[in-house]
């Protein structure tokens, strides 16, 4: 038998002589209980807000990019556009002409960055992105195109007015300045049909067809860019590594990470950030076990001098008021634990909390996302919190009161 763990289950349940043992001890598991429940609670719903955000991103951005490792473009030819197009795991490739352009419409003037593209399943069902009108880009002979929410709002686009325009201005290739500028730049119309929710990786974009951005552009023979959408299942990272190889050293294959890493940075530095305020909020609440144990010594006085007399050694007196305060802690750090999975999974079946009455939002709730990993992290974090208070604490304690007894 652990003679340390039998007494300190006593003491934990036992009534004490001196009020306030039990009024601090209670405190303590409060304490560490609420900051518990507190650290489960935001970590999942950060985590809700981190897959919200990154299926916002993950609609719209390919699962693999490849660009060239130097300059601004490359030529495609057949041999390899076929290779991509047939790999096993490919679901959708598009090739991608992408620069910066003048946009007019009416007096409005905005650089806006022209994406041509080439339609394919996975953009025609983009739809969900949109935050009015539709995602089409060519049909029968007309061109359209698709802008970001600040093209739209700064130029002040009306989708309802089929009459007007997008004027596109692009700097034509070899041209030496003039007596006549217009003579300096290539200009296309088009047609808006579509605005897309309000987003800063594509705020900027106006999104045409591939032929539209070569004849604006004046660039018939190369792309910035090829774009590859995978089948559901498919190993992204195997699937990465292979096309590298495929494709050799003269281009750089991207998954979704590498296309925007300030975003995956920003996102995990915040939930880091807030875990780590959360955490000291509960290592002071743990500190409370100082004053728990502190009182429950001098409590104790009579055990502790009746242990001695029976053969009782300083380091069983010690061992025995540090699992007391391992079991104060960690009894409260369970009970947060399962009362902060509790309050999620009513948040994921109810939604009781919710972002409020603002529109375009993808949803009205908080998302929450529970993870395994959450609850060991809260659960070692108290461990070895309260461990390395609960052995300071003992020893100071216990060693007064065993001198004096």
């Amino acid at each position: 038998m652990n003679i340390a763990l039998y007494f300190a289950k006593r003491y934990l349940r036992s009534k004490k002589t001196i009020n306030a043992v039990n009024i601090i001890s209670g405190i303590s598991v409060v304490g560490v209980l609420v900051s518990s429940a507190s650290l489960i609670v935001i970590l999942s719903f950060y985590n809700g807000l981190e897959n919200l955000i990154f299926s916002m991103y993950s609609s719209f951005t390919p699962e693999l990019r490849i660009e060239p490792r130097e300059g601004k473009g490359f030529a495609v030819d057949s041999v390899l556009a076929d290779r991509l197009k047939k790999f096993p795991e490919v679901r959708a490739y598009r090739e991608v002409l992408q620069e910066r352009v003048l946009l007019r419409y009416g007096d409005a003037q905005y650089i806006a960055t022209l994406k041509g593209t080439t339609a394919d399943h996975a953009l025609q069902s983009m739809d969900t992105l949109l935050q009015d009108g539709r995602f089409i880009l060519h049909q029968g002979n007309i061109d359209y195109a698709v802008m970001g929410a600040r093209v739209q709002g700064t130029l002040g686009i009306s989708l309802q007015d089929e009459s007007r325009r997008i004027e596109v201005f692009s700097p034509r290739k070899g041209v030496k300045p003039g007596i006549n500028p217009a003579e300096e730049f290539t200009m296309r119309t088009i047609r808006p049909v579509g605005v897309l929710e309000y987003q800063q990786e594509f705020d900027d974009l106006l999104i045409v067809p591939l032929s539209f951005a070569r004849e604006v552009l004046g660039e018939f023979s190369q792309v910035s860019a090829i774009e590859i959408n995978l089948l559901p299942g498919s190993n992204t990272t195997a699937v990465q590594k292979q096309l590298a190889q495929q494709v050799g050293s003269g281009f750089v294959v991207k998954n979704r990470e590498q296309q925007n890493p300030t975003l995956y940075k920003i996102v995990r530095t915040e939930k880091w950030a807030v875990f780590i305020i959360i955490a000291f909020t509960g290592i002071i609440a743990i500190f409370n076990i100082v004053g728990s144990l502190t009182m429950l010594v001098i409590d104790k006085k009579k055990d502790i001098s009746v242990l001695m007399g029976l053969g009782a050694g300083n380091d069983l007196i010690r061992r025995i008021f540090f699992v007391e305060g391992l079991l104060i802690s960690l009894t409260g750090c369970v009970a947060g634990l399962v009362l902060g999975f509790l309050f999620c999974l009513s948040q994921q079946t109810f939604g009781w909390i919710r972002f409020g009455e603002a529109e375009n939002l993808v949803t009205d709730t908080y998302p929450v996302d529970i993870r395994a990993t959450d609850f060991l992290l809260v659960f070692l974090t108290v461990f070895v919190v309260s461990a390395l208070i609960s052995l300071v604490s003992s020893r100071l304690s216990v060693k007064q009161t065993v001198r004096l007894s």
